[in-house]
């Protein structure tokens, strides 16, 4: 999954050295004798997994729309990174006894829905997407990391590396607003409907999973409590304006 240099406070609260306590402090195999605790993180994991596996898919497609056999080349190796994100999300699900498509399932329709709703028209677009879009989502799930186990934790920021979209996508979309003004107005509204699309997105598959929802706002591990929920947000909105400027767009 894409991440791009600006990234929230909660990333670098993840990456840095820190005295973790909790459920935080703990490995899987002790943290996963709570059953909700191990029921929020297969959620997690699936949801993951197959937004890893539709990320693959759409660069994919979007190699279709590249202008040159450099920029098809560069998607295509994008693409084959997610796909082994892809995997190692698939192979821990399999290794913690659960059946990866049956992990993944709950979250297909939404996701696909997303990318239904977010169709882009053109090579740009797409571009815009993937860089905004899935950065949102990658802001999301840093920070959920920095209260999980550290065995899922690790996986998780693992798979969140950035496979080169982000430094891709400033580079093109720069020089495109560079040769005509006139995009940037485009592409600015492009990116702010994907920040409502993919916020309300979020929102609703933590609603339709009971584990999920009940960690994220503290009744499992050490989760957010609904205080923190709103400066959860805040924080990735920050990060998504942080972003918007790097690609020379008005957030």
């Amino acid at each position: 999954m894409t991440t791009p240099d600006n990234t929230s406070d909660a990333a670098d609260t993840a990456d840095a050295p820190v005295a973790r306590t909790g459920v935080a402090a703990q490995d899987w195999a002790k943290a996963s004798t709570d059953p909700q605790y191990r029921a929020a993180v297969v959620d997690l994991l699936g949801a993951l997994a197959y937004g890893e596996l539709a990320a693959f898919e759409r660069l994919a497609e979007d190699a279709k729309l590249a202008p040159t056999l450099a920029d098809k080349a560069e998607l295509a190796k994008m693409a084959s990174a997610e796909f082994h994100h892809y995997e190692k999300l698939r192979d821990r699900l399999a290794e913690i006894g659960v059946e990866p498509t049956e992990a993944m399932e709950p979250f297909v329709a939404a996701l696909d829905g997303f990318h239904r709703q977010t169709a882009p028209s053109d090579w740009l677009e797409g571009l815009v997407k993937a860089y905004v879009g899935d950065s949102i989502a990658s802001d999301f799930y840093r920070e959920v990391a920095a209260r999980l186990d550290s065995d899922t934790r690790d996986l998780v920021l693992a798979v969140l590396d950035d496979t080169g979209h982000a430094g891709f996508a400033v580079e093109k979309v720069r020089a495109a607003i560079d040769a005509d003004p006139r995009v940037g107005g485009r592409l600015a509204l492009w990116a702010r409907r994907l920040m409502g699309e993919a916020l309300s997105q979020s929102q609703r598959v933590v609603a339709d999973r009971d584990a999920l929802s009940t960690m994220l706002v503290g009744g499992v591990a050490d989760g957010f409590d609904l205080a923190e929920v709103g400066k959860m947000f805040s924080r990735i909105t920050e990060a998504h304006t942080k972003r918007m400027a790097a690609l020379g767009l008005a957030a």
